[in-house]
């Protein structure tokens, strides 16, 4: 992570800066004149191979003009993304004020704030502290984390449990001294006659007096976090969630308490007390506030599990001992040790051993991966039978499953087009919500029926209580949360939140061929002999003369004979005929292997093959040919196969309304018979590589929103053209930049996946949002009584806080119905055996 780092003490200022565009001791020469001249600035070091300034000044100093004074000399302070981990965040409102404090930092590019994860991203030139400042300015704590980092992660759920302790011990206390103000207030409406039988045993003042009492330790104990979070935001003129149920309890408990001892103050017939409502209403929100503290840990229950896969310790060679040391302290290029059953600490290459590697929770394919020397290991993997030792070539957040813990934060931490509306809306709905109360306060006190101070009271709490932003903050960040973690667990890596939203868009899936719908790897698959000649022997001798081509084809030839354990013969005179083939001696005799126009050329009849020929055409494949001695020997095809679980991954995206189409640079008969086999819908053929640009250009043109799937090298600027790229990654390569989605599996099996977990998360999305405004808007007037004038029916604020608790389980319960996501088509399930393409 690049940022900037302040260090201050009272004496000095330590500023480190990144600085690009830096070629040469010149360019130091120039940038550490240049930042010398700053007012304050004492001293200047700056590196060019860190390409850092370390900048030490007797004071504090404008770290904009520090960066302004680099760019004036003609380098750039980069944007850096810095993580902060963000306490104290109860509703949608204190999101936006969050957001707007980062915003106006000078320097900041972009700020999001999460709800759900309680986490802040900022991209800019500007440094952890200022931007931790500023958030604590609006009211709320935070601390610059490192996102993928254990550590961090281990803290962060560690506080977590911590505030689900408390909240729990809280709601406990508030549960047991509310009880008896609810049964002294409100018992008759349980059990007849209980409330006289109060009145003739203790009398009306000392049964309020006791209501006071309790009441008065409910709101100082369990119920003072309202008042420590929601009055001082409400005095910064900036009300949340907090302030609503402070200023609504603190109302109901004030008026009671003037009733209870100066009831002369009040006017006639109005003399009466609220200490259930407040009492309970600080119960059930600590309720709500219990159980959605609950649910949102199960929401993160993804990243926790990839967390959990993290080792603790790892067996390292040092110094010709086996030590076992904490994970933080293995180094890249550390000889570790692994055991059958025991987890792989860090990524590595295997020096010594054979074994089978468990890699289904990086990608999601459940057999077992065969390992031996120089096989790639990932770290959080399972070895299985046998013992391995590998060289550690990634440690920390280098290791692949750092980056998808990374990715899969990033993923969660974004927010999508669909919740501009909410944040517009949760700007002004605390306010507005106060505004209401107060004039429902008014309407009810001038035009109310008697006692009017009494109903404009409980009407106006009942506003203040009912409403819940909580609800509408929480409505997008759940579901994304859940559904990235859902995708995560199924081998598909959101890297960027939005790919969510426009996934589900699509219309037709571009799919490149090679590499994606087939391995990638040519094989030999044909080989038919002519008569008076062994197939081991032209096996062997066509193999020879290939060895000498680095073509692809002459690869797999290769290793066919390899395979088959057929010893290599001796060539001389190897020639390779542009546009014909290659030929050699071999054992004394001339072998030529070409195409059909080489053989002809030779005085040779392939048409002895025209049957074999005519079947490999109308498979896709093109025919090479061996002459032997001058005599025709053999027919041979090669073709890279196509991956067992192709034909079932495209008919899912049939069955998901989707087009496909194929981009390829095979001939069109290649591609036409390939498209055949699979059930493609259109084929765009001898495409050159920088050719696949102006082809999605014109499906996108055609069919409209597409998304294309490649290997996410070779393809980058058409996964970058796409709406959505898909890149189909191997398990160890997921930092595909191009990408906004990374399949681990390596197969097209996640795309079906991808975009149906798409359309499933923003549909609960827009449940969630529903719900979120519906309630609002719905509840708020009948809380201030809209239903009074024509049916008599007032919402008790009781009923109001019961409700709003409700309001934030409903949307986080919904959100966790994308746990049980299920694919169209399971990792394991083929319809069809490989075939060649």
């Amino acid at each position: 992570m690049n940022t900037l780092t302040i260090q201050e003490s009272a004496l000095t200022t330590a500023i480190s800066l990144p600085i690009e565009g830096m070629t040469c001791a010149s360019c130091v020469g120039r940038v550490e004149k240049a930042l010398s001249k700053v007012e304050g600035v004492d001293s200047v070091t700056v590196n060019l191979a860190t390409e850092r300034a370390n900048i030490k000044a007797s004071g504090p100093v404008d770290r904009q003009v520090l960066i302004n004074t680099v760019e004036a000399a003609g380098y750039s302070v980069p944007a850096a993304t810095i993580d902060l981990a963000v306490e104290g965040m109860t509703c949608a409102s204190c999101v936006g004020r969050v957001e707007r404090a980062l915003k106006a930092i000078p320097g900041v590019v972009e700020a999001t704030v999460n709800l759900a994860t309680e986490r802040a991203q900022v991209r800019g030139s500007t440094d952890p502290n200022t931007l931790v400042a500023a958030i604590a300015a609006a009211g709320y704590a935070a601390r610059a984390i490192d996102a993928g980092a254990s550590a961090d992660d281990e803290a962060a759920n560690e506080r977590k449990d911590a505030e689900r302790a408390a909240l729990k011990r809280d709601l406990t206390l508030a549960a047991v001294l509310t009880l008896p103000v609810f049964v002294l207030e409100m018992g008759s409406h349980l059990i007849p006659g209980v409330h006289e039988l109060i009145l003739r045993t203790i009398g009306t003042q000392w049964n309020w007096t006791i209501q006071f009492a309790l009441t008065t330790l409910v709101l100082a104990m369990p119920g003072i976090r309202f008042f420590r979070q929601g009055i001082p935001a409400l005095l910064r003129l900036a009300p949340d969630m907090n302030s609503l149920v402070a200023v609504g309890t603190f109302a109901a408990y004030a008026y009671s308490l003037v009733a209870t001892f100066a009831p002369s103050l009040l006017p006639a017939g109005t003399v009466n007390v609220y200490y259930e409502a407040a009492a309970v209403i600080v119960t059930l929100i600590l309720l709500g506030r219990f159980l959605e503290a609950r649910a949102k840990g199960r929401t993160s229950e993804a990243i926790k599990r990839l967390v959990g896969l993290q080792a603790k310790t790892a067996r390292v060679q040092r110094d010709g001992t086996v030590l076992e040391i904490p994970i933080a302290d293995v180094v890249a290029g550390d000889i570790i040790e692994v055991r059958p059953g025991e987890r792989i600490p860090v990524d590595g290459e295997v020096t010594q051993g054979l074994s089978y590697v468990d890699e289904s929770m990086i990608t999601g394919e459940p057999i077992p991966v065969k390992k031996t020397i120089d096989s790639k290991l990932v770290g959080g993997t399972v070895n299985q039978k046998g013992a391995l030792s590998f060289r550690a070539t990634a440690v920390g957040g280098a290791t692949v499953l750092s980056q998808i813990i990374r990715m899969v934060e990033q993923a969660q931490g974004s927010k999508l087009p669909i919740q501009a509306l909410v944040d517009k809306v949760t700007m002004w709905f605390v306010p507005a919500v106060m505004a209401a109360a107060a004039l429902t306060f008014l309407v009810w006190l001038v035009f109310g029926p008697e006692p009017a101070l009494t109903f404009a009271l409980v009407n106006a709490v009942a506003v203040l209580i009912i409403a819940c932003p909580c609800a509408m903050g929480l409505a997008t960040p759940t579901s994304i949360m859940v559904g990235t973690g859902r995708g995560a667990e199924l081998g598909v890596l959101f890297r960027k939140g939005e790919a969510l939203q426009l996934l589900k868009d699509a219309k037709v899936v571009a799919v490149d061929k090679t590499g994606t719908l087939t391995e990638g790897r040519p094989t030999l698959t044909d080989l038919d002999i002519a008569a008076g000649f062994e197939r081991l022997d032209v096996l062997g001798k066509i193999a020879a003369v290939e060895a000498k081509s680095e073509h692809p084809i002459a690869r797999a030839i290769v290793e066919a004979a390899g395979n088959e354990g057929i010893a290599i013969p001796h060539i001389t005179d190897f020639e390779s005929i542009t546009g014909f083939g290659v030929k050699a001696h071999v054992n004394g005799e001339w072998v030529e292997v070409g195409a059909d126009r080489y053989m002809r050329q030779l005085g040779l009849d392939v048409d002895v093959f025209a049957a074999s020929a005519e079947r490999l055409g109308n498979d896709g494949k093109t025919p090479l040919y061996a002459a032997i001695g001058g005599r025709l020997a053999a027919i041979v095809a090669v073709a890279d196969p196509i991956k067992a679980t192709t034909p079932a991954a495209i008919a899912a995206l049939h069955a998901l309304g989707l087009k496909v189409a194929m981009i390829t640079g095979d001939n069109r008969r290649t591609a036409d018979a390939i498209a055949r086999q699979l059930g493609i819908d259109e084929v765009i053929a001898e495409v050159l590589p920088e050719g696949k640009v102006d082809a999605v250009r014109a499906l996108k043109a055609e069919h409209g929103q597409l998304a294309f799937i490649g290997d996410g090298i070779n393809d980058a600027p058409a996964l970058a053209e796409a709406d959505v790229g898909l890149a189909v990654g191997t398990g160890t390569d997921i930092a595909i930049e191009a990408a906004d989605v990374v399949l681990m599996s390596g197969n097209l099996m996640g795309v079906p996946t991808a975009i149906a977990l798409s359309r499933a998360t923003i549909g609960n999305i827009r449940q969630n949002l529903f719900w979120a405004f519906a309630y609002n808007a719905a509840l708020i007037p009948v809380a201030a009584g809209v239903l009074y004038p024509a049916w008599s029916i007032l919402l008790s604020p009781i009923l109001a806080a019961g409700a709003m608790a409700l309001s934030s389980i409903f949307v986080l319960g919904n959100a966790l119905r994308l746990r049980g996501f299920r694919p169209p088509i399971e990792a394991t399930e083929s319809s069809q055996q490989p075939t060649a393409a």
